[in-house]
């Protein structure tokens, strides 16, 4: 694995040497990986194997006009030079046909940064022998993924930036005779087995109040806690319509009347980004590197929003290092007061949410989120776990669950990983903790 990064590595920079040689401004873009994968179900291995995977995405611009191309990498150079020089001709016939944009920003600056995260881990057959060890007699179902991941940037203003990571992610679940589940997440870049079987012993202890028969509750307001998982859900949202300034320009953030002052989140709520707890890329797709933390809300209060470069242009603002999406790259809600250990306690009769998926907005303008609950939900009664309960569908304002309705967070947060393959693997995730929330509702 090491030697395809390496071999991609030297057809980077051979790629850029030619790129540098255009009169032309352009961007150069690179997603790598080597990754094992591995597909468990019944506590077996049922499927694995390797993807070694580099994409170079070249933006060509010329006269307010750009284009650009997608190609592999192969970690051949002269192989890799030929595919780069064709595509280069191609946007050369192209780009100058296409219709002018008024807001296309040229590369500038000068930032450059070099970032290597490496593992450390056992031999892959010895990891695999653990986990599977640690989950003999369970009914497991999951999905690793692991190895080098890589992405990089450079363009014509001489802008350069490398992030190298090696790290893993573990999606899995647990599931009983009913085929209930309950679900679990294991990432990092160091392989710790005595982590990893704590964490299937607590799951394995979830599983069997699952066993239980099912409580039906008719729809109402709960006092609901509202582990990681389901938080980071949420805040996910805050990437469709929420956090975007383009999206508070264009009217249709979620997020409007915190800005308008109408209405306010709780003084007990703060979000930001920050990448020195996330292992994502500081850089984005223009070559501006963001603040190591950018603060988004502050005591429920409106600070600022993720603002990329052309929509700084367009409406005249100043950029803060955002991509083009706008969206969260390495969100975290800083921690409360909550005490894990008193959760139950401080919960004493209502929803214990573990999951939360299908989320979407039931009406965006109000920051209202519907979506359903999922795998190990509870109900509980004197600070104490009765009964799983039948999935509910939830319908609620992120006014309240941020806002007026918010009691407390707890005191240790969990980074939940971002797992997902499509494309390519990708990095980073929400670093969030539980959160305590009167009268939600289902």
């Amino acid at each position: 694995m090491a030697e395809f990064i390496a071999a991609v590595a030297a057809s980077w920079q051979a790629c850029l040497a030619l790129l540098h040689e255009l009169p032309e401004a352009w961007r150069a873009e690179l997603v790598a990986e080597a990754s094992d994968f591995v597909r468990f179900n019944r506590a077996a291995i049922r499927q694995s194997g390797t993807v070694q995977d580099a994409q170079l995405q070249v933006t060509l611009m010329v006269a307010g006009r750009s284009g650009y191309r997608q190609i592999p990498l192969v970690g051949v150079v002269e192989v890799d030079r030929v595919q780069l020089q064709e595509a280069v001709a191609e946007l050369r016939q192209e780009v100058p046909q296409l219709p002018p944009d008024p807001f296309l920003v040229l590369p500038s600056g000068a930032q450059h940064s070099h970032v290597v995260l490496p593992g450390v881990m056992p031999p892959f057959a010895q990891l695999l022998a653990d986990l599977v060890a640690t989950v003999q007699g369970l009914d497991f179902t999951g999905l690793y993924a692991g190895g080098p991941q890589v992405r990089a940037y450079a363009d014509s203003a001489g802008q350069s930036h490398w992030f190298q990571t090696d790290g893993f992610t573990l999606d899995y679940s647990l599931f009983n005779a009913e085929q209930r589940a309950v679900k679990g997440y294991y990432a990092d870049r160091t392989w710790e087995v005595g982590k990893w079987q704590a964490q299937v012993a607590d799951l394995a202890q979830q599983l069997e109040l699952l066993a239980q028969p099912a409580k039906t509750l008719p729809p109402g307001r709960y006092r609901t806690y509202l582990a990681p998982a389901a938080v980071a859900e949420l805040v996910g949202m805050l990437s469709w319509g929420g956090v975007s300034e383009a999206a508070m320009r264009q009217g249709t953030s979620a997020l409007l009347p915190l800005r308008r002052g109408e209405r306010r989140l709780s003084e007990r709520f703060y979000l930001r980004e920050n990448f020195q707890a996330v292992a994502v890329p500081r850089f984005n797709d223009q070559g501006d590197l963001a603040p190591a933390q950018v603060p988004l809300i502050a005591q429920g209060l409106l600070v600022q929003t993720l603002v990329s470069n052309r929509t700084a242009k367009e409406y005249g603002v100043t950029a803060n290092g955002a991509v083009q999406g706008e969206y969260l790259r390495a969100p975290e809600i800083l921690p409360g007061s909550l005490a894990d250990d008193q959760v139950w306690a401080a919960l004493e009769r209502g929803l214990y949410v573990a999951n939360l998926h299908y989320l979407n907005w039931s009406d965006q303008a109000a920051g209202r989120i519907t979506g359903m609950t999922r795998y190990a939900c509870f109900w509980v009664e004197g600070g104490q776990r009765v009964a799983p309960i039948e999935h509910l569908r939830f319908d609620e304002s992120l006014y309240h669950f941020w806002g007026t309705g918010l009691m407390d967070l707890t005191q240790s947060q969990v980074l939940i990983p971002a797992t997902d393959t499509y494309e390519h693997r990708s990095l980073g995730g929400a670093l969030v903790p539980g959160m305590l929330v009167e009268d939600f509702h289902y």
